[in-house]
């Protein structure tokens, strides 16, 4: 093991007292006549895809740790379940969320192909993405874990800010991947396989159940190949987690599991525009080095303690030990020239290996206040975080490739690849929420966090040390007010504090800068409709994001931290059950989003809005069951234009695309399936890089066909 080891980042004190995670608690804890709290865990279900599908009344931690339902929640919060994402045809975590509310899709291989942009904020800076609860810390811009959906049992979102929750860097909106449990019961397995366009094939293992009277595992493997849409664009990627839960009675529970990620992805960095405009003939061209890689491998192992000490406390505790290395070696910018040449710039040469191991402790308490019914989480984490950088440095190469031609030759550098960065990042952070019911229909519920975290910073290149510690204090206030038992009115304000760049890979420079911060004030209803007819929401926020790093306007060397950015909005929801057993699911999002107070680059573009941010976003899916033998469903995705470059000169197009499936349960444990993606074949950007002038294409038209075996 190198020598930033999982045991050496970690203080031997704290390591030696998460090993034995809240065993020591007090069992004489005082008891009341409430009801039992139930454990923060995830309830033990059946396989995800035939558990109930999470609705308002279904209760969840990522929106709050208190275990609230969303009708109970005064922020808007969205549960993707297993069975949603497989119907849908989403092979991604960011193919999922995209279906949800004002959600929309930027990746590029450059940040893992994973960012996404939310309520006008975008990129991992923004948007935090967690693994079950736990934070995956952005080294270098880049998060590719988990690999795929197949082993997830649902994905939640929270939108708007969440730093009173989950610490630095969640302005936009948090996204929970939460993977699938461990179970009581029979043995089940899931064999699938799948073969469609492009040589895309599939191998995939879902199996679970009950070893003994106390002990229930899951394990998934899932195999992905492609020979890809655009030439030289082969990918692989396997994916296996693992779970092993012992619980000896009701009231405890030890989970021990680990996750492995393993991807090659296709080596596309975008397509060039033409004279400024899209050259649909050059939509499988692919203009990267011949000899250029992707990698990404990922691994995660966790041990989870739950235990209900009394009737009226429970504790939860996590740790946890992630490990992510990346290799890049490509051609990154493409600009078209004179004389149909596009001239290939940014040869960039990355390794980086990144290490984080950390615990998070809570306990929950459910007692009166001031004669009122309340219940409380206090807790506290901590995370030290070792990153390794080598690169090549300041390569100023360029060369040409024809615009007919598909990009190949080698990857050239005038500059040598060598360890450039280590290094170190030391978060602890303090955090409490409370829900106090004040009258039978009016609930609080508040929180607050304080965050420190210590960053060390070696340069390699000329033996420096740079060090900085920066405080994060958040925290929210919400009002929830039950008109009815299925409809809520609530309203919000939240705080939350991101760093001017991904902490892990500031500069020097950077470094003295203070935490930007955030605030939000948000309204909604939300409401089941009678007869278990569905369900509807309806949010509306402002945000105003302060401390971006600007250019002075009289002197645009000199940086200052005054910028500021704002953004309104509205969010609505629809979950409806019509005639003949055919479901409806739609949401839309507007979004006013725009730069208060920027400069850059001598430019001022205060007034203008961000890049990648459309104004209008909306999702639309209905599916139906034919005699319990057939079933399918058909789904638009609209997404509004959006601008390529701070000075809303070059826009990207809006697109809409449709996708739809179908099944045939062929027998009780035999299902064949078909996905049919861009029906329409519609050729549309995702994203933009290079000023709004490289554009990062969709996937065309294609198919894929699956076979479910249960046994």
């Amino acid at each position: 093991m190198s020598r930033y080891s999982l045991f050496r980042s970690f203080p031997g004190h704290m390591l030696r007292a998460s090993l034995v995670p809240c065993v020591f608690l007090s069992a004489g804890a005082q008891a009341a006549e409430d009801e039992p709290l139930a454990l923060p865990a995830t309830a033990i279900t059946e396989f995800a895809d035939a558990a109930a599908q999470p609705d308002l009344r279904t209760p969840g931690t990522s929106g709050s740790r208190l275990n609230l339902t969303p009708l109970q929640t005064p922020a808007s919060v969205t549960s993707i379940s297993a069975e949603q994402i497989q119907a849908r045809n989403n092979a991604t975590v960011q193919d999922a969320v995209t279906r949800s509310p004002g959600i929309t899709f930027i990746g590029t291989p450059g940040n893992g192909g994973t960012a996404l942009s939310a309520r006008g904020f975008t990129g991992h800076s923004s948007t935090m993405q967690l693994y079950d609860g736990t934070r995956l810390y952005v080294g270098a811009g880049t998060v590719t874990f988990p690999v795929d959906t197949w082993a997830v049992e649902h994905i939640d979102v929270l939108r708007g800010p969440a730093s009173v929750l989950y610490g630095e860097g969640a302005t936009g909106a948090v996204i929970n991947v939460v993977p699938k449990k461990p179970f009581e019961g029979d043995i089940r397995n899931r064999l699938r396989l799948g073969y469609g366009s492009n040589d895309r094939q599939q191998m995939a293992l879902d199996s679970g159940g009950s070893l003994s009277d106390t002990l229930s595992y899951r394990l998934n493997l899932n195999k992905l190949a492609s020979n890809g849409w655009v030439d030289r664009g082969e990918s692989d990627s396997i994916a296996l987690s693992g779970a092993l839960r012992w619980q000896p009675n009701e009231d405890l529970s030890v989970t021990l599991s680990h996750d492995y990620g393993d991807q090659n992805p296709q080596q596309y960095l975008g397509t060039p525009l033409i004279d400024g405009h899209y050259r649909e003939s050059l939509r499988d061209h692919n203009y990267n080095v011949a000899n250029a890689e992707l990698h990404y491998n990922d691994q995660s192992t966790r041990l989870v303690t739950d235990w209900v000490i009394s009737d009226t406390l429970t504790a939860s505790n996590q740790l946890y030990y992630l490990k992510a290395q990346r290799r890049w070696r490509n051609a990154e910018s493409y600009t078209w020239q004179p004389g149909n040449l596009i001239e290939r710039s940014s040869f960039i040469s990355i390794k980086q290996t990144q290490e984080q191991i950390g615990d998070r402790q809570s306990f929950t308490l459910q007692h009166p206040l001031f004669g009122l019914d309340s219940q409380t989480v206090v807790g506290a984490d901590y995370n030290s975080i070792r990153f390794l950088r080598k690169h090549d440095f300041g390569n100023t190469l360029t060369d040409t490739v024809p615009v007919t031609g598909s990009g190949g030759g080698s990857y050239i550098s005038d500059d040598p690849y060598r360890s450039r960065e280590a290094n170190q990042a030391r978060q602890f952070s303090l955090f409490a929420e409370n829900r106090t019911q004040l009258t039978e229909r009016l609930s609080l519920v508040t929180g607050a966090r304080r965050d420190q975290v210590h960053l060390n910073r070696d340069n390699l290149d000329d033996d420096t040390r740079s060090d900085r510690s920066l405080t994060g204090d958040n925290w929210r206030a919400g009002l929830v007010y039950a008109l009815s038992e299925e409809l809520s009115v609530y309203g919000q304000y939240a705080t939350s504090t991101e760093g001017v760049s991904d902490l892990l890979t500031l500069s020097s420079e950077q470094q003295s800068w203070d935490l930007s911060t955030a605030k939000q004030t948000e309204v909604g209803i939300k409401q089941m409709l009678p007869e278990g007819r569905g369900e509807w929401t309806l949010a509306a926020y402002h945000i105003v994001k302060k401390k971006l790093l600007s250019t002075d306007p009289l002197n645009p060397t000199v940086q200052q931290q005054v910028g500021q950015q704002s953004s309104d909005g509205i969010e609505a929801t629809l979950e409806l059950r019509l005639p003949y057993e055919v479901q409806l699911s739609a949401n839309a999002a507007w979004v006013r989003a725009r730069y208060d107070d920027f400069t850059a680059d001598g430019n001022d573009y205060s007034g203008n809005r961000p890049t990648n941010v459309p104004r209008r976003s909306a999702n639309l899916w209905l599916s139906k069951d034919f005699a319990q033998r057939f079933s399918a469903g058909a789904g638009a995705r609209y997404v509004d234009s959006r601008y390529g470059d701070n000075a809303n000169t070059v826009k990207v197009p809006s697109y809409t695309v449709l996708d739809a499936s179908f099944d045939w349960h062929v027998q009780p444990d035999l299902t064949v399936g078909l996905q049919l993606n861009n029906l329409f074949d519609r050729q549309y950007a995702t994203t933009s890089e290079n000023g709004g002038r490289q554009w990062y294409l969709g996937e065309p038209r294609s198919f894929f066909v699956t076979a479910d075996y249960s046994f």
